[in-house]
């Protein structure tokens, strides 16, 4: 069983950033972020394993940053030049590997890109 403790959504202007952060209690191989936007399916952001190799959505690539701390066990997801459809709520994730669906979610936090 994997939890979280996740923080730093909240609301920004088109072109700012946000950092958010995830906390992981449990054996974790691969975390990352997938985020859902109203009337959207969910998609993902990034996720990364314990040698700090990322892989990110198309939509993010160039603009957002994913990062662990193993000693920690918190990911760090850094979202700059955010654009309104970046608006969603983002959920940390915990999954087997690299090439599987999430099999742990947070309960999510809101980010709103809007002047």
């Amino acid at each position: 069983q994997v939890q979280f403790v996740e923080s730093g959504g909240g609301l920004v202007q088109p072109g700012g950033s946000l950092r958010l952060s995830c906390v992981a209690s449990g054996n974790v191989y691969i975390l990352g972020w997938w985020r859902q936007a109203p009337r959207k399916q969910r998609e993902l952001v990034a996720v990364i394993d314990t040698y700090n190799w990322p892989n990110y959505g198309d939509s993010v690539k160039g603009r957002f940053t994913n990062s662990i701390d193993n000693a920690k066990n918190t990911v760090y997801l850094q979202m700059d030049n955010l654009k309104p459809e970046d608006t969603a709520v983002y959920s940390c994730i915990e999954s087997p590997d690299r090439n599987s669906l999430p099999q742990y979610w947070g309960q999510g936090t809101q980010v709103t890109v809007s002047s």
